[in-house]
């Protein structure tokens, strides 16, 4: 029989036990995911063992949340494949004309629809959350305005998706990706193969690093960019905000997600004070999705 410990936090605190996963013996399988639609920032973080989890196991999982671990429950789990069956749980989605599916299910042959596969065991960066299929839209919609960038960031990346997405919109531009975990650097990797994405720093070609926000050499030999991508989260968003501003090209775009609509002003507040302003935004649920653009100076 297999097993797995859970613990149900907030969608920060599941995020921040991820970071802390580098190095995560693989013999305990994480997945994370939102509870309910309807609460946003409930999450529930997984870990799956092959046997009765011990006080090793339960102490594992307790320090991926840094000494604020939540209650940590055990449940005995009946034989299946449960990598598989997980996959099996998650419903493709349409956003845009972007369809995006676990392996287990097949690619659209709706005409203008393009396909990404991407694992379910990839928490973050399905298109699953709202803020992610939000982002597939507004991409969509950048495109429909007439917006052609040349070279594009995509900050904390997780599966790569939004980058691969906009590669399909701008097959010409250069795409720069990256994560401050070395883990979703690898995920990139692997689903731009899964996905035919050409890797490398020619433009039409993704390339992908480990970094902290903006801090990475190539992040900075290859700027300004004409648009940056970050769905990430409120806080990070507005501490990013001189750096992404500084990176950005006149009458550039950044295209922001990972905020609730709550938090929408404040973050707005602090683009505001460097120059850039709403363009568009979009609301899925509780989560705002925003197109800021810079003003031009010249």
């Amino acid at each position: 029989m297999s097993w797995k410990l859970s613990a149900i936090t907030s969608r920060e605190a599941v995020e921040q036990a991820l970071d802390r996963a580098e190095g995560w013996d693989e013999a305990l399988v994480l997945a994370a995911f939102e509870v309910d639609p309807d609460e946003p920032d409930v999450w529930q973080l997984d870990a799956y063992c092959e046997g009765k989890p011990g006080k090793a196991e339960r102490a594992a999982v307790a320090a991926l949340f840094d000494g604020n671990a939540p209650e940590i429950k055990a449940e005995e789990l009946p034989d299946a494949d449960w990598v598989s069956e997980s996959q099996k749980g998650a419903q493709p989605i349409r956003a845009g004309r972007f369809y995006v599916h676990t392996p287990e299910h097949p690619a659209s042959e709706e005409p203008g629809v393009t396909s990404f596969c991407i694992p379910a065991a990839q928490a973050f960066g399905t298109g699953q959350h709202a803020t992610t299929a939000g982002c597939l839209e507004m991409l969509d919609t950048m495109r429909a305005d007439g917006i052609v960038p040349r070279d594009v960031a995509d900050i904390g990346t997780g599966t790569g998706l939004l980058a691969f997405a906009a590669r399909d919109l701008w097959p010409k531009a250069r795409y720069t990706v990256s994560d401050i975990d070395p883990l979703c650097t690898e995920a990139v990797i692997d689903n731009a193969l899964r996905n035919g994405i050409p890797l490398g720093t020619e433009p039409g070609k993704v390339v992908a690093m480990t970094a902290e926000g903006m801090d990475h050499e190539l992040l900075h030999a290859r700027a300004p960019y004409d648009l940056l991508i970050a769905n990430i989260l409120a806080a990070p968003l507005i501490e990013l905000a001189p750096d992404f501003a500084a990176a950005l090209a006149p009458r550039g775009s950044v295209l922001l997600a990972g905020l609730l609509a709550t938090q929408e002003s404040t973050v707005r507040r602090a683009y505001r004070r460097h120059g850039l302003r709403l363009h568009k935004r979009i609301q899925r649920g509780d989560w705002s999705i925003l197109w800021l653009r810079a003003r031009y100076v010249g």
